[in-house]
């Protein structure tokens, strides 16, 4: 008996430690993770609390000393630049060097090697984009040149030399909770992140919704509902501003394009979302008489944050500012000399074609009156727990046909990207954005500056500068494709050479201001020029809302500090409520409400236009807005069988306030006779 009692003590045992050291669906291996000797209990305490670390890593060619402030931001000190971007890696890597896997991760199509078949849609995604495609062209851009290869490549020597001080024992503990092993940095990992950035802010179309619109509305109603310029604007560069180049010759509009087009367009207006600010006003409205550059850029909400704060100094720099984690450089900073900021511009640089298939084997499309065949990318991607999946992409000279039929759509689930359509996006071109960084990092004048933009190719960026010199500046940049007017504005004829890209605008005739009267420049994502630019960059933009508050504020500002920059990237004041309340107010017939609804009217009716944290008047005219244009939009253009794109606040507005009875203000469903009018609120 005593045997047998044994015999079940041991395979309960067997049992129990065979259970906690496998994953059970999405729990990591209990027993590994609670294991006291290896498990998440050595996380428990950081081990990075040096005010002062002499780094002594493998690969460094002198001394390099890391000081940390009060903050835990790292100051280094190299005495070359190829310890410099070494010590950089290494030290980035040591605190976020789980956001780093993760996010290359996810921009190569490999979540699904970490947390099983539930990323497979994530992965195929980015896989079908070209996200690694694009990198792969990027690296090669960039490796061409021996200093963005130096940067790199130090970059990585760094993450490495951390990866090799770890063991099981001291992972950061998010690898113990999903249970896999971090692996080797690649230099294309650093391009990784540019690639994710460019899908943040470079990666997305209306083309499919604006093509389901044109077809459903026809021509004339779609170019009154998404004109090219808003009916209230207030550009990043100064309207009137001369431009003091003779342009390129600007290609003829394709015979599809025109065909469509044929109810008779006229040009005009643009749309709404979220967006970065940034600013630079003059010494002439500063208390000191030198410049002060302001940027608050909003990317994705992430936690630990996108960025990562550090001073790097060697003999040829000594820059401050935020990095990206994963590569190398200061994005966004200063130095003795020069400070830039960046927001994101929105130019149209991703666009579809529609694409017409030989036969059903789809080895060869119609292009400039022939079959051209095209090119397999076979995909391999690696799904934790079960067989690999092979994913073949068939690749034009436009670039891959992202969805090939329905179904791959469905299991993708992304509505605004049309099937059988070519993909042509900036991202896919070779690169060299680390070079542009470098200059920056390095500049000293607004000479420097420019130079360092003509590196630059995605996403585009509306680029804020100023100086030690006193000079202010602002240049929506990035490498823009030379288009017809519109062109992109809907999904193209991929068969049609008269629809590719005709080449580049030349990067000295991207638009820019320098030392402008006014005494400011900002952005806020909003168109960047007036119509007389001769290039077109994109159809719409962010609306001029905060571009406009930016302005406004600047404009009233003199003998300003770093405080009067900071209480204004607080500021909360709604020029959309300042535009629209008075005119819904005229609206109400006050005569219909209960007391309880005069008594919202009211606080409405008084609201001060300030979004407060604590004001219920801010949240009436949010609701009643919101109310109001989904109401005018959701019958028209609300459909479950077709992706529609809906019109902008701003021509929502425009309607409001100039054209009240505009027919896209008639709903159906009301009774024939019943016209409301404007009314007095004093009247009741």
């Amino acid at each position: 008996m005593k045997v047998f009692w044994a015999l079940v003590c041991t395979a309960v045992t067997a049992a129990l430690v065979w259970a906690l050291n496998t994953k059970m669906g999405d729990l990591p291996p209990i027993g590994k993770l609670l294991n006291p000797g290896t498990g998440f209990w050595q996380n428990a305490e950081s081990q990075n609390n040096d005010a002062a670390d002499d780094l002594q890593i493998s690969g460094l060619q002198a001394k390099v000393v890391v000081r940390f402030d009060e903050h835990r931001i790292p100051h280094i000190f190299a005495r070359n630049d190829h310890d410099l971007y070494l010590a950089q890696g290494f030290i980035t890597a040591r605190d976020r060097l789980w956001e780093m896997d993760i996010q290359t991760r996810s921009a190569a199509g490999r979540l699904a090697e970490i947390v099983g078949p539930k990323a497979l849609d994530i992965d195929r995604y980015h896989r079908r984009m070209g996200m690694v495609y694009g990198a792969e062209n990027s690296l090669r851009g960039l490796m061409k040149n021996p200093v963005s290869a130096l940067m790199v490549n130090a970059y990585t020597e760094g993450v490495n030399a951390y990866l090799h001080t770890l063991n099981p024992k001291n992972y950061p503990v998010e690898f113990k909770l999903l249970d896999y092993a971090p692996e080797e940095w690649k230099p294309i990992n650093c391009v990784f992140l540019l690639k994710l950035m460019s899908e943040t802010l470079a990666g997305g179309s209306d083309q499919f919704g604006m093509t389901n619109d044109l077809r459903r509305f026809g021509a004339k109603d779609v170019n009154d509902l998404f004109p090219d310029y808003p009916f209230k604007e207030d550009p990043i560069i100064p309207a009137g501003t001369k431009w003091n180049f003779t342009p390129q010759p600007i290609p003829k509009p394709s015979k599809g394009f025109e065909a469509q087009m044929n109810e008779g367009i006229h040009d005009k207006e643009i749309m709404p979302g979220i967006g970065s600010n940034n600013w630079a006003i003059s010494g002439s409205k500063s208390a000191t008489g030198y410049p002060i550059l302001a940027n608050d850029p909003h990317l994705n909400l992430t936690f630990p944050s996108i960025w990562y704060q550090a001073q790097l100094s060697s003999p040829t720099v000594n820059v401050y500012g935020v990095t990206l984690p994963g590569a190398p450089g200061v994005v966004i900073g200063f130095n003795q000399k020069i400070s830039w900021g960046v927001t994101n511009v929105d130019a149209d640089v991703l666009d579809w074609y529609q694409i017409k298939f030989k036969d059903a084997r789809r080895n060869e499309y119609w292009y400039d009156n022939r079959w051209n065949p095209v090119q397999l990318r076979v995909e391999v991607i690696k799904i934790r727990g079960q067989a690999d999946m092979i994913d073949t992409v068939r690749y034009t000279h436009h670039g891959p046909v992202v969805y090939d039929n329905e179904k791959q759509k469905k299991t993708g689930s992304h509505d605004n990207i049309p099937v059988g359509n070519a993909l042509r996006w900036i991202a896919h071109d070779e690169s060299d954005e680390f070079m542009c960084f470098y200059l920056l990092n390095r500049g000293k004048s607004y000479d420097d500056y420019r130079k360092a933009l003509t590196y630059y190719t995605a996403p585009a960026q509306n680029f804020i500068f100023a100086s030690a010199d006193k000079d202010i500046a602002i240049t929506p940049n990035g490498k823009f494709p030379l288009k017809y007017r519109d062109q992109g504005k809907f999904i193209m004829d991929g068969s049609d050479p008269a629809d590719d890209w005709h080449g580049w605008i030349p990067y000295d005739q991207n638009p820019t201001v320098k030392n402008p009267a006014q005494g400011f420049v900002r952005s806020a994502n909003q168109s960047p020029t007036d119509p007389s630019y001769p290039y077109y960059i994109n159809w719409r933009y962010e609306q001029y809302y905060r571009g406009k508050r930016i302005a406004d504020k600047l404009t009233a500002m003199s003998k300003a500090t770093v405080d009067s920059m900071r209480i204004m990237q607080m500021d909360n004041y709604s020029i959309l409520g300042q535009d629209v309340l008075a005119a819904m107010v005229r609206y109400v017939d006050t005569s219909k409400l209960h007391a309880d609804q005069l008594k919202v009217f009211d606080i409405a009716k008084g609201w001060d236009k300030h979004y407060a944290a604590n004001s219920i008047g801010a949240s009436i005219f949010d609701n009643w807005w919101h109310h109001f244009y989904d109401t005018v939009w959701n019958t028209k253009f609300s459909s479950k069988e077709i992706y529609l794109k809906v019109p902008s606040y701003d021509k929502t507005e425009q309607l409001l306030l100039t054209d009240p009875n505009s027919k896209w203000f008639d709903d159906p469903r009301t009774p024939a006779d019943y016209c409301p009018q404007p009314h007095h609120p004093s009247s009741r």
